[in-house]
């Protein structure tokens, strides 16, 4: 199946860009309910589903605002659909409050960002907003992990009743490969009965995806008095639990790569399709002879501060490299805690447009800059 062929039979491998072929495993996944505004590069998730949705019986909108679509994702996964946004950089701003309440509201929701560079990288995993709640958030390298992340997102999300982020940019959404369709061993276990779902079926108690605080208190622990019979709301209770559930994700759903770490004595690291490019750096200094570990997060929440505390343990320092001004480095340096230095190489690297694919996105580029950090720290 090519990217602009069409067939109402699900592809099992296919030659897609990163964004349709994320698509399409959103679809194989039980996708059902897609909406989207045009802005690149998550227009080209809007237009593969704008054609293959209809063949599967789904529904697609054009959307007149992110506000409204991400609205629109929260009634139709209250529903019981598997439904699923995507938008860009500017477009996620806008729903952030959303996002903030679909936690507390337990909204197992997929949002998908295709960034513009790496500059959402503090958006998506300080928010959504406000409260003290985040969303899971999963960076793909290329176009087949972006394929087993929309099987994962969808399963975590949920697992947990849990809204999830995949965060991805202009190169994975137009970079094409040979991808196949098959869900990952971890998202194929069985997932909770959906008794939350409203869906007007007779003879229920109402249930509403709200982050208002629906939960009833008969003997609240704040001592206000209730009469007998009485009963009263506890606008609290979602918070507490998002807090006890990010606890619970973070404990069991950590991802992340690593390579050559046994005999590093200089650590490379970067998210997203940057890995793949830091990764091949570190190959290429390894055979010039300098001993360059590396690292990958693909869960950017719940981030994986352990394998950078280990590194810190043992005096290796990690060179951090992002499209962005330094935004993951705040969490290396997190996980790190001053055991070992941490040196920032990366920086804004955009064309014209504003899309993140600058002159600096190079492997040779990563390399010269391993390079000084090597030969610095040899002189220190």
């Amino acid at each position: 199946m090519s990217s602009t062929g069409s067939t109402t039979e699900a592809p099992r491998r296919a030659f897609l860009e990163g964004g349709h072929a994320l698509a399409e495993a959103a679809i194989q996944a039980g996708c059902r309910f897609y909406c989207g505004y045009p802005m690149t590069p998550s227009t080209e998730v809007l237009e593969y589903m704008a054609r293959r949705m209809p063949e599967v019986g789904g529904v697609c909108i054009n959307v007149e605002s992110e506000i409204e679509g991400i609205n629109m994702v929260w009634g139709a996964t209250g529903a019981g659909v598997r439904s699923m946004i995507a938008s860009t950089t500017n477009g996620m701003s806008l729903m952030q409050e959303s996002l903030s309440e679909m936690v507390l509201g337990q909204v197992p929701a997929v949002v998908v960002n295709m960034g513009r560079g790496q500059g959402d990288y503090n958006q998506c995993t300080r928010g959504g907003g406000h409260g003290s709640q985040r969303l899971i958030v999963l960076a793909p390298a290329n176009a087949q992990e972006a394929v087993e992340t929309a099987y994962r997102a969808f399963h975590l999300a949920e697992k947990w009743r849990h809204p999830v982020l995949i965060y991805g940019d202009f190169l994975l959404s137009h970079t094409s490969e040979a991808v196949t369709f098959a869900p990952p061993d971890d998202a194929t276990g069985p997932l909770p009965a959906k008794d939350w779902v409203t869906d007007g079926a007779t003879g229920r108690s109402p249930r509403l995806l709200t982050s208002l605080g629906m939960r009833v208190v008969e003997a609240p622990e704040d001592g206000l008095a209730i009469g007998p019979g009485q009963t009263r709301t506890d606008v609290t209770a979602p918070m507490h639990m998002a807090v006890a559930r990010h606890r619970e994700i973070a404990a069991q759903e950590i991802r992340f790569e690593t390579a050559w770490l046994e005999d590093a004595e200089l650590v490379v690291t970067a998210f997203g399709v940057l890995g793949r490019f830091a990764r091949y750096a570190a190959q290429l200094a390894r055979e010039e002879g300098m001993r360059i570990g590396f690292v990958r997060p693909y869960t950017l929440v719940p981030f994986p501060y352990d394998v950078y505390r280990r590194v810190g343990e043992r005096g290796i320092p990690i060179a951090v490299f992002e499209n962005n001004a330094g935004q993951m480095i705040q969490d290396v340096q997190l996980g790190v805690l001053g055991r070992a230095p941490v040196h920032f190489i990366g920086e804004i690297s955009m064309d014209r447009s504003g899309f993140g694919v600058g002159p600096k996105i190079d492997a040779l580029h990563i390399l010269a800059r391993l390079r000084e950090v090597w030969a610095a720290r040899s002189a220190a």
